[in-house]
């Protein structure tokens, strides 16, 4: 299993951080995703595609990035 780490900029409440864990769980091969408001990010595990986490995140309205 992997983990992936994303950036998340425009979260501005836990309805945010809700929201943005479902998107990202959705996402096929996601077995787990913990997001946190401050300071805006995410760490996910499985074998997703990060370009599909990220496209799930901006499906939500957030802003993503990968981060290295």
């Amino acid at each position: 299993m992997s983990i992936i780490e994303l950036r998340i900029t425009g979260m501005t409440c836990e309805h945010c951080v809700r929201a943005t864990t479902r998107a990202l769980e959705g996402v096929p091969g996601v077995e787990k995703a913990e997001v946190t408001l401050k300071p805006g990010g995410a760490v996910v595990h499985g074998e997703a595609d990060p370009a599909a986490l990220v496209a799930a995140v901006k499906e939500e309205g957030y802003e993503a990035e990968l981060r290295h």
